[in-house]
């Protein structure tokens, strides 16, 4: 393995000086896509240009390899679940300026940009809607980033440039290998490592006062690759209140001491200030009050978030080895939110510490190729809180010293059975400490789970494979879900809620470029964690909650064009208890996602999004008393021009300019109120190659 790691780095920079041979177009294409562009500039009055490098050859979808699915390199062809892959090409090729942007074009994932700054970002898999942040677990190179708090995910961490590859797992099977927060599925970015020597940068700037730039190293010796990198974005935001100003630094590094040893050291850290403006209410707006408007003018959350990662390797065989993960993290967030009845001023800091050394073993068993990993996972959460709130006119002052303390043991096998049979299953044991300490009074609550899961994968051809497989996930409360911010008091009745998940499907290549994939999921979860609207206050549901829908994916690719499309459909019921029969809040029914990646001249290239979100219930209406928030249909475009150190481009988002809001809820008084999402906007930028 080592050797072979070795070998795809000086792959990578031999392919990266071959020349790119672009293939000539017929004439029917080239006017179709001319055609095409010309349309898209009249709609916009812009044009754009950014550099794309064509693939040599695309790597066949059953041959991809992943690494989220099993902790370890496999083909997607073996993996019994519903797999995503977003690979450096596609990220080079989209309109998408952030990682959620761009996991807003994939099938069965609802993004919800909160504040329409890109600072706030919701992203939903299957259906968990207000609760998407909390059962979506995010991985970067492997490493946990959802915090103990309700800050969830930031999703703001590590810029698109950075990335080499995003995979996607939907469903809850990474709870047996992650624990915690995977209900709905994992994310896993993946870092770019470096290659050859090579100094890289880029400007962007464009609506809303908005200006991006970055600057990056990264090159490799014999034995040591390394990248650096910084990012600084700022923007006053599409509405009043709204701005934000963020930096990042990025640091990868791997040493190769021998066949045998390597070790791998990730760090990072991200600073932002950002505005809140808050929610307008559909009565505002109907009586007039601009979409740009805030209501809460003084409102605000600024961050420091660092952290460092380091992984050894030790092989004892040339394809089994000891992998020791260790990280340390801390994040300092100060916030200030008001609200109808109050407010709440907080300054929190988290310190998390990690450890989990894991024994990954690929040999043969009977003449079959098997795959084992079994590991220890140890977090240590500590967050210390201040706390000012004024609730309905009653001020109180609080200091916290809260804490996580979480261990779990896990195993997982993959045997194949025969050539074209496979079996997968892993089961974990996981507990949990919580304890609160505040004015010499200390609380605390224990909780512990068991969950499993089991898989089979039938690979009928060379290019098509089908599984049925069976997982059961848990969540656990979070610190902020125990801790009130309105009472400043420690529950210790919650309950950790549990989901059984169902899938079914297939994925395939028909003839020369389409691929097609098709997953039918059923999810039951029992003792959800929710916010009560009538209580105020986070409770378990007292009734179970069924998801279950179709994703469909295609994409079809010709010689110089490809496009793509998805639909997804969710059927979501509360059973039993007081919301018995209704809809959960914030899922769609109905969605799907178009695009297109065409070549148009030479050196140019057209790229399009389009995503449709279907009508939803507002957050917080588990009554579903009023009427659901409204659908919408959202494009963005960009044309790019290539040119030999460097590109330049134009991006259009909001295409057709649809007045439109992605989050919306109700208040403390039942009225429902929407984040204006922003108009049309564009961003015009260039990159550059030494």
């Amino acid at each position: 393995m080592i050797e072979e790691k070795k070998r795809r780095v000086k792959k990578a920079i031999k392919t990266s000086k071959k020349k790119t041979v672009v293939p000539k177009r017929t004439s029917t294409y080239c006017k179709i896509l001319r055609l095409t562009a010309a349309t898209t500039l009249l709609l916009t009055g812009v044009f754009q240009l950014k550099v794309v490098r064509a693939a040599e050859e695309e790597v066949p979808l059953m041959d991809k390899v992943i690494v989220t699915a099993s902790r370890q390199e496999e083909k997607i062809a073996s993996v019994p679940a519903n797999v995503t892959v977003i690979s450096a090409q596609d990220i080079a090729r989209s309109p998408a300026e952030t990682v959620p942007e761009l996991l807003r074009s994939t099938a069965g994932i609802v993004v919800n940009d909160i504040t329409g700054n890109g600072r706030n970002i919701n992203v939903d898999l299957r259906g968990f809607g207000e609760t998407a942040p909390l059962n979506t677990l995010l991985l970067i190179d492997g490493r946990r980033i959802n915090q103990a708090d309700l800050s969830g995910v930031d999703w703001t961490l590590i810029p698109k440039d950075r990335i080499e590859q995003i995979e996607i797992i939907h469903g809850g099977r990474g709870s047996v290998l992650y624990g915690d927060n995977a209900a709905g599925g994992v994310i896993n970015i993946i870092t770019k490592k470096g290659e050859e020597l090579l100094f890289s940068g880029g400007l962007a700037g464009g609506s809303y006062q908005t200006l991006l730039s970055r600057l990056a190293v990264s090159g490799s010796t014999e034995s040591l690759s390394y990248s650096l990198s910084s990012n600084f974005r700022t923007s006053d935001g599409y509405r009043d209140n709204g701005g934000t100003d963020a930096k990042d630094l990025g640091l990868n590094l791997e040493y190769f001491a021998s066949d045998r040893f390597n070790v791998a050291l990730t760090s990072g850290y991200h600073e932002d200030e950002t505005e809140v403006p808050g929610a307008l209410l559909l009565s505002e707006l109907a009586s007039g009050v601009p979409r740009t408007a805030s209501t809460t003018p003084d409102d605000f959350a600024d961050t420091k978030d660092y952290y460092a990662q380091l992984v050894p390797e030790i092989y004892f065989t040339e394809n089994s080895y000891v992998k020791l993960e260790t990280s340390a993290r801390r994040r300092e967030n100060d916030a200030f939110f008001s609200f109808i009845g109050g407010s709440f001023n907080a300054e929190t800091e988290i310190d998390t510490l990690t450890a989990s050394p894991q024994i990954i073993i690929n040999e043969k068993l009977f003449g079959r190729d098997s795959k084992l990993i079994v590991g220890f996972d140890y977090r240590k959460n500590e967050q210390d809180l201040e706390n000012e709130s004024v609730f309905f006119g009653t001020p109180t002052t609080a200091s916290f010293e809260l804490s996580k303390e979480d261990m779990g043991v896990y195993g997982n096998a993959e045997v194949s059975i025969t050539e074209e049979l496979s079996v997968s299953g892993g089961f974990r044991h996981d507990q949990a400490e919580f304890e609160s300490f505040s004015a010499g009074i200390s609380d605390s609550i224990t909780l512990d789970e068991n969950v499993y899961n089991g898989g089979l994968t039938y690979t009928f051809s060379d290019s098509g494979s089908a599984y049925i497989s069976y997982a059961k996930s848990y969540r656990y409360p979070v610190l902020d879900e125990l801790f009130s911010f309105f009472t400043n008091t420690f529950d210790t009745t919650l309950r950790q809620q549990t989901t059984d998940d169902f899938e079914l499907g297939m994925r395939a290549q028909f003839g020369p470029g389409i691929n097609v994939s098709v997953n039918l999921f059923r999810l039951d979860t029992q003792d959800e964690i929710f916010f009560n609207p009538v209580s105020l206050a986070n409770e378990n549901l007292d009734g179970d909650t069924i998801r279950q829908g179709i994703e469909l994916k295609a994409s079809k690719k010709f010689s110089r064009i490809l496009l793509k499309g998805s639909y997804t459909f969710r059927d979501t019921e509360i059973d039993g208890g007081t919301f018995d029969g209704n809809e959960i809040p914030n899922v769609p029914r109905h969605q799907f996602t178009i695009g297109t990646e065409a070549e148009i001249l030479e050196n140019v290239q057209f790229n399009m999004d389009g995503s449709y979100i279907g009508e939803r219930p507002f957050i917080s209406d588990f009554a579903n008393a009023v009427d659901d928030q409204e659908s919408y249909f959202y494009l963005t475009a960009k044309l790019a021009y290539i040119f030999e150190k460097g590109s330049a481009y134009v991006t259009v988002k909001n295409l057709l300019d649809e007045e439109y809001s992605e989050f919306g809820g109700l208040n403390f008084l039942g009225a429902p109120g929407v984040q204006p999402s922003p108009g049309i906007n564009f961003l015009i930028g260039a990159t550059f190659d030494i």
